[in-house]
């Protein structure tokens, strides 16, 4: 079998929903990895459903179980890769800890491999979002040297005139200006704000100060098209 469509269906198998690879040559923080693996799993569409009021402490327990499972599934392939012979890095978040960069940044985040490999675009709200689900997911992904089937990159944003994230942000982190591959986070969106509010609203919801809010994954229309699905 193809070594892609093997390590997709692995993936999957153990709880990924959607895969992709990407080239990621131009941009790797590790020398001679120059594929990137990227994988997410969606939120319950009930834990969605009920975050008219976000954050809700179900939405932050959900996000703390998926990024353990996340990492969990990047170690795997990672394991995967070796076996098959390959160089492999998986970028956990245990791995990775809070080591962010001056806006909030991995080096190279998920979101980027994702984009390149063609599984969706960068929304308004500066979160990674597809047609299928929305932002209600969260990724993770895997640097390696094996020869994988590319996807076709997204460089720009499918989000139009839609300001409904941008309307829904309390904090305005969200200018409104779409996103393309050329853009810089900080040129659209104010991580900053966002922080400052969700510092707040964390506060009166869950009763403890933590970066999180959701407002903008619950308000995104392709989010409510997910949920509203039977």
């Amino acid at each position: 079998m193809d070594l892609s469509l093997k390590l997709k269906e692995y993936l999957i198998k153990n709880g990924a929903i959607e895969v992709g690879f990407a080239d990621i040559t131009n941009f790797t923080p590790k020398e001679g990895l120059n594929s990137g693996v990227v994988f997410y799993i969606t939120y319950p569409k009930e834990i969605i459903k009920n975050m008219q009021n976000a954050p809700t402490p179900e939405y932050l327990e959900e996000l703390i179980s998926l990024n353990s499972r996340l990492d969990g599934l990047g170690m795997k392939c990672e394991e995967f890769l070796i076996n098959e012979g390959y160089d492999a890095y998986a970028q956990t978040k245990k791995r990775l800890g809070s080591d962010f960069g001056e806006f909030n940044s991995f080096e190279l985040p998920h979101k980027t491999i994702a984009t390149r490999a063609g599984l969706g675009w960068i929304g308004k709200s500066a979160l990674f979002t597809t047609k299928k689900y929305g932002s209600a997911l969260r990724l993770s992904s895997v640097l390696t040297n094996a020869p994988l089937d590319f996807g076709e990159p997204i460089l720009k944003s499918n989000c139009g005139k839609c300001e409904i994230c941008k309307d829904a942000c309390p904090g305005g982190a969200i200018s409104g200006k779409e996103w393309n591959y050329n853009l810089k986070r900080n040129e659209f969106y104010d991580d900053k704000k966002c922080e400052k509010y969700a510092l707040i609203v964390s506060e009166e919801n869950l009763g403890k100060a933590d970066t999180v809010c959701g407002k903008c994954i619950y308000a995104c229309p392709h989010t409510q098209k997910y949920i509203k699905k039977s």
